[in-house]
């Protein structure tokens, strides 16, 4: 009987461990998954290679001290079958991070992104010059991403005038993977400015009576002008009634753009009589009408300006010199317009410039 009773408890003893142990385990486990854990490594990339096995991509981690030790995340991928859902690339993983929050990435996928970003008013001479300096295009020099822009085929359906692609580089933060070609990433801003050329502001260009091309054009001229968001309309108002009354726009801007073109442009913030002077298109101060052509890349709230001026008899503007923030006075006479250059040029005076 005794014998009897020994066995039973055994048994029972046996088979309470089997419920438990399970159970036991599997809380341990979870634990060990949402334990997070302090690393070094969180603002480098580390990369887990094509064909990497579970076991090499939790080696490969702990070494790193993404993961303080591998069993706990080796035997969840294996109990629960995520090995076939885990993805090469490179990976930067937060510090602290859980096991669990690592194979969530892993899940998911990451690749390293470079990034590249266009100023509004911009010129296709500036963007150049920055993505020549972009290790991972491997450019020769700001020339060769010249050449690039050459290539007008992405906006021919709007622009069938366009001689390269100024106007139309849209001015955004870019992301793109480190083996992307150059080409690809001048591709990335002309499907952008698509993008936002949508079929209400095409609609807005066609009420107006203006090509895309003359939008652009004009707004890339409020972009070079204003510097207040809620000045543009007031800066397209003056660009549209010089327009209308055939007056020469004179914006300094263009006079700029036709001594860079020319190869001329001392690039030290003054224009000379030189470039006053000189006989381009270019130069709104000689000839009326528009320039041949955009003289930067403007933005998204430029590009709005340009579509709805604001209805003023506005002629002139000048900066105010009682403001810092790049504010203008308007004038409707060339009376009052004069009075704002002389209050500019004194006020330059006593700053001794």
């Amino acid at each position: 009987m005794a014998l009897k009773r020994r066995t039973k408890r055994l048994l029972i003893a046996i088979i309470l461990l089997l419920i438990i142990a399970p159970g036991a385990f599997a809380l341990w486990l979870y634990r060990e998954m949402r334990i997070p854990v302090s690393h070094t490594k969180s603002n480098d990339y580390i990369e887990i290679p094509r064909r990497s096995t579970p076991e090499g991509i939790v080696n490969k981690l702990v070494s790193d001290g993404v993961l303080r030790r591998k069993w706990p995340l080796l035997l969840y991928i294996k109990l629960t079958g995520s090995a076939k859902l885990l993805k090469a690339g490179e990976y930067r993983f937060p510090s602290p991070v859980t096991p669990f929050g690592v194979l969530q990435k892993l899940e998911e996928g990451e690749q390293r992104l470079s990034r590249f970003t266009v100023i509004e008013g911009w010129t296709h001479w500036d963007i150049a010059d920055e993505l020549a300096h972009m290790p991972e295009l491997n450019l020769t020099d700001s020339k060769e991403a010249l050449t690039l822009m050459d290539d007008t085929s992405g906006i021919h359906d709007l622009d069938p005038q366009a001689e390269n692609l100024e106007g139309y580089l849209f001015p955004a933060t870019y992301s793109y993977p480190p083996d992307t070609k150059p080409a690809a990433v001048v591709a990335g801003m002309v499907k952008r400015f698509k993008q936002e050329w949508t079929a209400e502001r095409a609609e807005k260009a066609r009420a107006l009576g203006m090509t895309p091309r003359q939008i652009v054009i004009i707004a890339s001229l409020i972009e070079s002008e204003a510097k207040l968001k809620d000045e543009r309309p007031m800066i397209a108002s003056v660009i549209y009634n010089r327009l209308k009354k055939s007056v020469a726009l004179g914006i300094d801007s263009t006079i700029i753009y036709a001594s860079k073109l020319a190869g001329k442009w001392r690039d030290d913030g003054k224009v000379y009589l030189s470039d006053v002077n000189r006989r381009s298109r270019y130069n709104t101060r000689i000839y009326s009408g528009l320039p041949p052509g955009p003289v930067g890349n403007p933005g998204e709230s430029s590009i709005d300006a340009a579509l709805n001026p604001a209805q003023t008899d506005y002629l002139y503007y000048v900066r105010n010199p009682d403001r810092a923030d790049g504010a203008h006075n308007f004038y409707n006479n060339s009376a009052d317009f004069e009075k704002g250059v002389r209050a500019l040029r004194e006020w330059e005076r006593t700053q001794g410039r």
